[in-house]
């Protein structure tokens, strides 16, 4: 069982009472959430870049480090959903993307290598973060209980990035044969109902050109066991929920400098609404 809360179950501090789309009580500064009627969710959990105040003289990476292993722009695709979710704070305070046990990056291998954290955090500063943890698997569970009552089944697109130029910003790319423009994460998702679902997804993006050419899109190549959240979702709501995960290699930006690709990121979100519209019938009631 995935190591989160049991957040199926309502937890009537999140969201207003009786209201379609459902509509938040009060205002989260971890992320920003906007609630439209529609069975599509899509979610950038590791947009952000923000750390708690507490924790600025604690950690040891510089900025642009932290920058690189984060996945900003992504919240710019999340507008392909009806409910549309950014979460503001960044990975290196909590990865939601984890289970909780190892939500918080404690060694160099658990984050790529590198020292995160000065010196171990205090109790009190992981109690902090693991209580953000805590309240995003709860608004989430919330926020799906209540979709899926609504239109009895939902699209989850949990929108990722990754680096594929790691050796520096004057070596060679990493090798394409292993590093798709647009990887779907499937694995947590039922493969009878959904299977299908999934293809057209897959077909309708490698349609949709990108800087002048077609995009390179598979399935599961890269990361091929999907992440935490994904299968928490899936624990708990089967096949009544169908996640897809696009992880984009970060061909809309430097992933050194930072400098984005505008023209490119805006042609990835239009194919990625392409593909949400081709699917969306199958998810009305």
């Amino acid at each position: 069982m995935p190591d989160a809360p049991d957040s199926r179950r309502p937890h009537a501090e999140t969201f207003l009472t009786d209201t379609t789309p459902p509509a938040l009580r009060l205002r989260e500064d971890a992320w920003d959430l906007t609630v439209c009627d529609g069975p599509v969710i899509a979610t950038a959990i590791h947009d952000g870049h923000t750390l708690h105040p507490a924790l600025h003289d604690r950690i040891a990476l510089d900025e642009q480090s932290r920058w690189r292993e984060e996945d900003p722009l992504t919240s710019l695709l999340t507008q392909v959903g009806d409910a549309r979710l950014r979460v503001r704070t960044s990975r290196f305070e909590v990865d939601l993307n984890r289970p909780r046990a190892g939500a918080i990056y404690a060694t160099p291998e658990a984050s790529w290598g590198l020292d995160v954290w000065i010196s171990p955090l205090e109790e009190a500063e992981r109690a902090a973060s693991l209580a953000l943890y805590d309240r995003f698997y709860a608004m989430m569970g919330e926020l799906i209980d209540r979709t899926v009552d609504r239109w009895g089944c939902v699209l989850l697109v949990d929108i990722h990035s990754y680096n594929h130029r790691r050796d520096g910003p004057d070596a060679a790319p990493a090798d394409a044969a292993d590093n798709p423009d647009i990887e779907l994460g499937i694995t947590t998702l039922d493969p009878k109902r959904w299977g299908d679902t999934a293809r057209r997804f897959a077909n309708v993006l490698r349609r949709h050109p990108v800087r002048g050419a077609l995009p390179d899109v598979r399935c599961n190549v890269r990361f091929p066991t999907g992440g935490h959240f994904p299968e928490w979702v899936y624990a708990h709501w089967g096949e009544r929920v169908c996640t897809i995960s696009p992880e984009y290699k970060k061909i809309f930006m430097d992933e050194w400098s930072g400098q984005a690709d505008i023209p490119a990121l805006y042609a990835l979100r239009d194919g990625l609404q392409h593909a949400v519209d081709a699917v969306r019938p199958e998810f009305l009631a």
